[in-house]
């Protein structure tokens, strides 16, 4: 179940990894309580993780997020996945991360997942070993996610120069054969198409192969019409022909 919570700076996105019923026989009946294990992250490189207690499963909740948001840590991050592989343990638990080229996804179980999500990985694989409590998983996979270091701190920590590291090499090979964004293609032109004259339509319709009466045709010419009418000549009868002498 996720959650945002919105802080001054920025929102924070908050996962319940777990809820714990306990039960307590008092004289009456049984009085249950409940806690809460929560994972508050902003995915951009903050995470934190934080347990509470209550005798409902909201405020169980609502305690857990605010001990997370206390024990908010940075983590070092190399372009979606780790800068180099660690393994941590807490308890009788075991947790090994290490980095994976881009497209790979988060290789994880449930518990895992929901830190490393949280605090921005995208490209990562994980396995754990020994105990399988969510309480040791998560606390191990935050204590490694808090010691990782990149390569410039190594350098100046160590006073060497490493030059390229494996991880380097895997993100210029998947941003290699990464796949190219693809122009969305021209729509092809279309034309018009003639609907025929149905057979038996409407007789008031015009028919096939002449053309119906615009406007133009329909406006009486009234130029013709006021037009003066001059009288015709009466016919004048033809003249007898005299008879020749």
């Amino acid at each position: 179940m996720s959650e945002v919570i919105a802080e001054e700076g920025h929102a924070l996105e908050s996962t319940t990894v777990k809820i714990y019923r306990t039960a307590t026989v008092v004289k009456g009946g049984r009085r249950f309580n409940f806690g809460a294990l929560v994972v508050v992250g902003d995915r951009q490189g903050s995470v934190g993780i934080g347990y509470g207690k209550a005798p409902g499963v909201p405020a169980a909740i609502e305690k857990a997020q605010k001990v997370a948001r206390k024990s908010l840590k940075a983590v070092t991050l190399q372009e979606g996945t780790l800068p180099h592989a660690i393994t941590s343990r807490y308890g009788a638990s075991v947790v090994k991360l290490l980095p994976a080229a881009p497209g790979t996804g988060v290789i994880a179980g449930a518990t895992v997942r929901a830190v490393l999500e949280l605090v921005g990985v995208r490209d990562c694989l994980t396995k754990s070993f020994g105990s399988n409590n969510e309480k040791n998983l998560v606390r191990a996979a935050f204590e490694g996610l808090s010691k990782l270091r990149t390569k410039e701190q190594i350098e100046a920590l160590r006073q060497v120069d490493i030059g390229k590291t494996e991880v380097e090499k895997r993100l210029d090979v998947g941003r290699r054969f990464a796949p190219k964004t693809i122009a969305a293609p021209i729509p092809a032109k279309t034309t018009p198409v003639k609907s025929k004259p149905q057979k038996g339509g409407d007789k008031n319709s015009p028919k096939a192969g002449k053309s119906a009466p615009t406007a133009e045709d329909k406006v009486p010419d009234t130029a013709a019409e006021h037009e003066p009418t001059v009288p015709k000549p009466p016919d004048t009868p033809a003249s007898p022909e005299s008879p020749s002498p």
